[in-house]
């Protein structure tokens, strides 16, 4: 019910760019320029300075953005409070999710999900923790489920269970007939690696450098940035790598790829963020309480 305009303009204050903000809103960035233009217009005064290339919140833009935000809150609040009057769990469910969680644990979470409440459609996103984090801050997601805790004040994080990481690599490899292995025996074997930037590199890269490796020691003979093609890799008998454990479930199961503990063990925590805002929705409500008990029993 909220006017067009601000819902455009809020969008574009959020991202400071008119064409992310017209990606995010599937708009044209045409499109945008003309509802900030009317809405300039309507105030009489511009509500972004634009110059070199970036555009910034004016004084009247900040003044803006701050009503803007709590007419969009209000109106997504009456829409969502007259459908549970009514005794309706439907609408929408924004989740975005790290690629780890959303590729090999939310799946099945979000199917069981459905099933229960089929009239509300799910939309999920799928970046890394920062992305996600903030993309809930600035309210673009309702729930994110990321493999870290988050610092940012006007959000809510709490600790629904743990994934470990483990050595991976093909039942003839020769890693693969240890119990465990501690990080200086790595230094002997090939290494596929995640991308720079990647929660499972960052974290990698820290517990090396903790047990006194540098991760430039390694052998590391490719990057990837997908789970997927990184299984691949490693399924041929390039090198081993380090991933979740929940993330080559199936191949374990299979037999084709193995999993070997490392010493001491790594663990990540798995964490449900929102914002910490008075109201949520009885959908949101119940996804947290759903997933946060799902996500337990695959860490349990």
């Amino acid at each position: 019910m909220a006017d067009r305009r601000l819902q455009v303009f809020h969008a574009v204050a959020k991202h400071l760019s008119f064409t992310k903000a017209g990606e995010a809103l599937h708009m044209t960035q045409p499109a945008v320029t003309f509802q900030i233009k009317q809405l300039e217009e309507r105030f009489n005064t511009r509500l972004f300075d634009r110059g070199g290339g970036r555009i910034s919140l004016t004084p009247a833009g900040d003044l803006v953005l701050d009503y803007a935000e709590r007419i969009l809150a209000l109106s997504a609040e009456l829409d969502i409070r007259v459908a549970e009057m009514t005794g309706q769990m439907s609408g929408s469910l924004l989740v975005g999710a790290s690629t780890t969680i959303a590729e090999f644990m939310l799946p099945p979470i979000l199917g069981e999900f459905n099933v229960r409440y089929p009239q509300v459609r799910a939309r999920l996103t799928v970046a890394n923790s920062e992305a996600i984090s903030n993309a809930i801050a600035a309210h673009t997601l309702d729930i994110g489920l990321i493999e870290s805790q988050v610092t940012q004040p006007s959000l809510q994080s709490e600790v629904c269970g743990d994934d470990e990481l483990q050595v991976v690599c093909t039942p003839s490899h020769p890693l693969a007939g240890q119990q465990e292995v501690d990080a200086r025996s790595l230094l002997a074997h090939d290494f596929i690696a995640r991308e720079p930037g990647s929660s499972t590199r960052e974290i990698t890269d820290s517990y090396l450098r903790a047990c006194g490796v540098e991760p430039e020691q390694l052998r590391t003979v490719m990057e990837l940035s997908s789970p997927e093609a990184l299984k691949g890799v490693v399924a041929t008998g390039l090198g081993f790598s380090i991933v979740s454990r929940a993330s080559f479930e199936k191949e374990r199961q299979l037999g084709t790829l193995v999993g070997v503990s490392l010493r001491p063990a790594l663990k990540r925590t798995l964490s449900l963020i929102y914002p910490k805002e008075r109201f949520r929705s009885q959908v949101v409500l119940s996804f947290v309480e759903f997933a946060r008990s799902k996500l337990k029993e695959l860490s349990s």
